[in-house]
């Protein structure tokens, strides 16, 4: 299938690009267009904090206390019943591997708004646009309902329509925190060649993005053998990730994909899977093309890219 027509039987729209981490070369359907980041801002995020950890200006066993006013919806410790205390760098696991917003609010809190903004800036990523933390996406959302509170909130968003919400400031990709899906595997390009920060910084992303656990999206597009680096991003009606597809043969592919919907249906698992649909025919799309010598690891691939092709 090809990207179009996995977006098409789902009955989406899809934004999508991929690239070949060593050589750079790609594939993509509306990669330059602007995108919501929703919970994808969480690695960027994690970045800076594991940048200013390998420069000395923060103690990653610094201790963090989750109370009740700190909790967001979502998963993680959304739903605890009592204050929960954990390290900034437990903080940064959570956020990337369960999605916790809250864990997020509070290394946003530690590592500062500005610097996000700054590192992106210093990546070269000119359309990505930082806004705010989690608990800013909700604070928005309640502003432009003119609720008094999240309960209100709730209470009154349950009788929306999805014209309704998709004039919400949250969903918007030019007041709300955005990219393109080109700049996104940009970053994780950067990311995975150690030249988005210390290599130890690097790593600790790659590290905390192979524990994520949603299967769901992209990891369910590629075989076992395939190891996949990701973080989802939902908000509603739209649902993504972006990820690095790691083959057993050396093979990286650094995707983003996208999708926008007419529905405020929680539960999408046809989209959740053409997710990972999308993203398998982007890198076999992808290797399809050689790849230049000296690509996969720094080195020449011995047996050609097509012994990466995917099955």
């Amino acid at each position: 299938m090809t990207i179009s027509s996995v977006f098409d039987a789902a009955g989406v729209r899809g934004f999508l690009h991929a690239r070949c981490v060593g050589c750079d070369h790609g594939a993509g359907l509306r990669a330059d267009e602007p995108v919501v980041l929703s919970s994808v801002v969480k690695v960027p995020l994690v970045l800076e904090f594991a940048r200013q950890v390998a420069a000395g200006q923060l103690d990653p066993a610094d201790r963090v206390r989750v109370r009740a006013a700190d909790r967001l919806g979502g998963t993680g410790t959304a739903g605890c019943a009592d204050d929960v205390e954990f390290s900034l760098r437990d903080a940064a696991l959570f956020a990337l591997s369960l999605s916790d917003n809250t864990a997020a609010d509070l290394l946003f809190d530690r590592v500062g708004l500005a610097n996000v903004r700054s590192l992106v800036r210093e990546l070269g990523l000119a359309n990505t646009r930082i806004y705010g933390s989690p608990r800013d996406i909700l604070r928005a959302m309640i502003e432009d309902l003119g609720a008094r509170d999240a309960a209100e909130f709730a209470e009154r968003y349950a009788a929306l329509t999805p014209a309704q919400v998709g004039t919400m400031r949250a969903l918007d990709p030019r007041h709300a925190t955005a990219s393109t899906p080109r700049e996104l595997t940009r970053l994780l390009q950067l990311v995975w060649r150690d030249e988005a920060g210390p290599a130890e910084a690097c790593a600790q992303v790659r590290a905390l993005m192979r524990q994520q656990i949603n299967w769901y999206r992209l990891t369910a597009g590629f075989p076992p053998e395939v190891r996949v680096a990701g973080k989802t991003g939902t908000l509603p009606g739209m649902r993504a990730e972006i990820g690095v597809a790691e083959y057993p043969d050396g093979g990286r592919y650094a995707v983003a994909v996208f999708t926008r919907a007419d529905t405020l249906e929680q539960r999408l698992p046809h989209v959740d899977r053409a997710i990972g649909e999308a993203a398998l025919a982007a890198v076999t799309e992808i290797t399809r093309h050689p790849c230049p010598a000296r690509c996969v690891r720094g080195e020449s691939s011995p047996a050609g890219p097509a012994s990466r092709q995917p099955r």
